[in-house]
């Protein structure tokens, strides 16, 4: 039998069964103290906070989980004095177990300081003290009471009516008063203590608003390990409404540190991401698609709000097309495996779409990413992400990040970076191919993407007149030529008098007004400045001799008098020596050119080192075969604008502006974001018994 003084001793000693979490590091405070309270509850104790600087340590220590402390004297110190009965509120009992989260360079590390315990595991967590803790729901109960007059004990009671298995105290009461005085109404969530409970408290938080939504003008937070936090910087952008000028947003410029924290998320979470199978990662991709669809009206209204576009091309800008991959195991074979962490820099002329196109393909190859959308619209992009959490995609698999050069600066430096996606203007391609490629980083350029890109339209005598004026509107003003396949110059081959007379009437007949209108045709440009510019390049023209057939400068929006609005705008007479042939518009402008034969018409585009995109209108398939043989662009549309090629597609491109890893579509971009390995295998022993058959089998491996 054992006695009292062995049994003490083992307790003493702690519960073998009572492991401490294991040292790490973490994105922030909340998820280091998370991580260790979700630990300690599997294990069969509680932690709690013991000493906290917030922004630089937290030590935590063990609840002893009820245990209280005896402060009775035995009976022969007490000096015959009664025996006084122990205390309800004692202090409790001390245990050793302690651990330090300290910050270092942006990032919460663990350490474990004393993992042992002088008690034995709870066996019913839910009688811990910690599980007496309010929901949400009722700490709102309890502000409402609390301002109506009622008393902590009042309080309790009518709680514990809705909710009988309430474990709460009026102490508890009086302390979420005191929190409530000072304007702190977080709760605390163990969302660990009570597994039956905590799945309904998951859901209650799954479809609550993040913060960063419940505030007006809202502020944009960063999406770092799989939560949305709010920027720690003082500087932002505002994101304004093109049609009104009204702030709708603010995107707060992401720190070094947070950008820090969002690649060690990225990296943590890659190597689990990586063994995940591809069918499960299939089911996630598809099932953010399933949300897209579901919440199709909500992306388009915010992408029509901040960028201007009307609500029906704004829904034609959020794709749901995923690519998978897979590879085939035979004596001789080529395996693919992902990188790691990879980024992607948006522009703001497709602001769900180009989102769409990086981080969906790269993460269904099994990498970790990091986005940073456009400072100008980034409200489709944080929607995305929202929905790619609710999807089921794991922390950390998807980060998102603000600002401008500084945190592009940092993508192209960050060692743990391994491919960088871009797209916007030529000269800052330029810049980010030639910093990220200093690092060894692979880097992919969207080149038709509004990276100087030029879509001519080659127009035959014999086209279809109302077909291809309708379709060269559409493609010309619609977004109001903010688009990378938009079609700028037209070249008609033969007289274009009565193309162009048409062309101007249909011009016309479009609306003008906010995107967000139901009838909108063209919406405002994103920007002032770029409103500005496109008035230059017009006068510009005209200054040079081009003929302004159609003027959109002056345009007036009854009740959006303040917006970024310019009409469909034609200039004729165009030729290739104007600046406004030589720079990419970006506008809802026409260039009209005339030529005597097709073959100059092939020879102009031929010569514009831009060219990205043509197409042919014409009812002559001889016309059309000459056109597709001869043209040097990778895009060609015949009777239909060419349009962007999607990820899916085996498009390539051409004429790359410059050097760049893989072209930006097609099956490449799998190649972009993966790697690929030789295997060479032979199953079975190899007895080698003979020089002969040494000789054989060393010719077989050579």
């Amino acid at each position: 039998m054992m006695d009292i003084d062995s049994q003490t001793d083992m307790e003493l000693s702690g519960d073998p069964q009572m492991l401490p979490p294991t040292p790490g590091t973490f994105v922030d405070r909340e998820e280091l103290i998370q991580h260790v309270g979700e630990f300690a509850v599997s294990q069969g104790y509680v932690v709690t906070i013991k000493q906290s600087k917030k922004d630089k340590v937290v030590v935590l220590g063990c609840d002893r989980g009820g245990v209280y402390r005896d402060r009775r004297k035995s009976k022969d110190q007490s000096y015959g004095e009664p025996s006084r009965k122990r205390k309800i509120g004692s202090r409790l009992t001390n245990c050793p177990f302690e651990c330090v989260g300290k910050k270092d360079d942006g990032l919460w590390v663990l350490i474990l300081k004393n993992g042992t315990h002088n008690h034995e595991p709870i066996k019913d967590i839910s009688e811990h003290p910690a599980a007496r803790r309010f929901s949400e729901k009722e700490v709102l109960l309890i502000k409402e009471m609390t301002e109506a007059g009622l008393k902590p004990r009042q309080i309790l009671k009518r709680l514990k009516q809705n909710n009988p298995e309430l474990l709460s105290t009026p102490k508890h009461v009086y302390n979420i008063k005191a929190k409530l005085r000072q304007g702190n109404t977080t709760v605390r969530m163990f969302k660990s203590l009570k597994p039956e409970k905590c799945a309904a408290r998951k859901s209650h938080l799954s479809n609550t608003e993040p913060s960063w939504r419940q505030c007006y003008p809202q502020r944009i937070s960063n999406l770092i390990g799989g939560r949305f936090v709010d920027s720690e910087s003082f500087a932002s952008i505002d994101v304004i409404n093109p049609a009104t000028q009204q702030v709708i947003s603010q995107v707060s410029l992401t720190t070094n540190e947070e950008f820090r924290a969002a690649v060690f998320a990225a990296k943590r979470a890659f190597p689990s991401w990586k063994n995940t199978p591809l069918n499960i990662r299939q089911r996630i991709m598809f099932r953010l698609q399933e949300l897209i669809e579901r919440d199709l009206d909500k992306l388009a209204m915010t992408i029509s709000t901040e960028h201007g576009k009307p609500l029906k091309y704004a829904c034609d800008d959020v794709v749901g097309e995923f690519v998978s991959n897979s590879s085939d195991g035979v004596d001789s074979y080529s395996t693919t495996e992902p990188l790691g962490v990879c980024a992607g820099i948006c522009s703001f002329d497709f602001p769900a779409m180009i989102p769409l196109w990086m981080f969906s393909i790269s993460v269904m190859c099994g990498n970790t990413y990091i986005l940073k959308p456009s400072e100008k619209d980034p409200g489709a992009a944080m929607l995305l992400a929202e929905l790619a959490v609710e999807a089921g995609l794991p922390s950390g698999v998807l980060n998102i990040v603000h600002g401008t050069n500084d945190i592009i600066n940092s993508i192209c430096d960050d060692n743990d970076v391994k491919a960088v996606s871009f797209v916007g203007p030529k000269t800052a391609a330029v810049y980010v191919h030639t910093r990220a490629s200093a690092t060894g980083k692979r880097v992919l350029l969207f080149s038709k993407c509004n990276v100087g890109g030029k879509h001519h339209a080659v127009i035959m005598h014999d086209a279809s007149m109302d077909t291809t004026v309708g379709t060269l509107v559409a493609a010309g003003f619609g977004c109001a030529g903010q688009k990378c396949v938009a079609i700028c110059t037209v070249i008609f081959v033969g007289n274009s008098t009565l193309w162009v007379d048409k062309l101007v009437e249909h011009a016309k007949a479009l609306r003008v007004t906010a995107g967000t209108e139901p009838c909108a045709d063209v919406g405002p440009l994103i920007s002032k400045q770029a409103q500005e510019r496109m008035c230059r390049l017009i006068q510009t023209a005209v200054e040079a001799g081009a003929r302004l057939v159609l003027d959109g400068r002056n345009t007036m929006v009854h009740g959006y008098e303040q917006g970024n609005f310019i009409g469909p705008t034609i200039l004729t007479g165009v030729t290739t020596e104007m600046e406004c042939y030589k720079e990419e518009l970006h506008g809802p402008v026409l260039l009209c050119m005339q030529v005597d034969s097709l073959e100059k018409a092939i020879e102009i585009i031929n010569q514009n080192k831009h060219g990205q995109a043509a197409s042919i209108f014409t009812t002559s398939a001889m016309a059309a075969r000459k056109f597709q043989t001869d043209i040097e662009v990778g895009q060609i549309g015949i009777n239909v604008p060419a349009s962007a090629s999607f990820p899916y597609s085996s498009l390539m491109t051409l004429r790359p502006n410059f050097s760049s890893d893989l072209s930006d579509d097609g099956k490449t971009w799998v190649e972009f974001y993966t790697k690929t390995k030789r295997v060479r295998r032979q199953w079975g022993d190899l007895q080698i018994q003979s020089e002969g058959t040494s000789s054989h089998v060393m010719d077989a491996f050579c």
